[in-house]
């Protein structure tokens, strides 16, 4: 067991989780949930960690992580960056 897993298991927080509806660009959310999977975490883990991080200004990811998540750019043609963050709008659907 790797350090970091064996932190997710101490320690636990019982916390009430809700489904959410979100709208997210296509290949971001692809990004998001092949990532999870290599994780072996869900969706939802991986998107608390990366709000928790984020909120206390830390980096959510490892350099391995952020290695699998360039590969997965690339394989996903994902070319957004955090420059483009609110600035995007939904194409019209046909």
């Amino acid at each position: 067991m790797t350090e970091e897993r064996a932190r997710w298991t101490t320690k636990r927080r019982r916390v009430q989780r809700v489904q959410t509806g979100v709208r997210m660009e296509k290949r971001l959310l692809q990004l998001l949930k092949t990532l999870a999977s290599t994780l072996d975490i869900t969706l939802g883990d991986l998107l608390e960690g990366i709000v928790l991080h984020a909120i206390e200004g830390k980096s959510p990811f490892g350099p391995d992580t952020l290695a699998k998540i360039d590969a997965l750019r690339g394989v996903l043609h994902l070319d957004l960056t955090a420059a483009d963050s609110h600035l995007l709008v939904e194409r019209k659907r046909r």
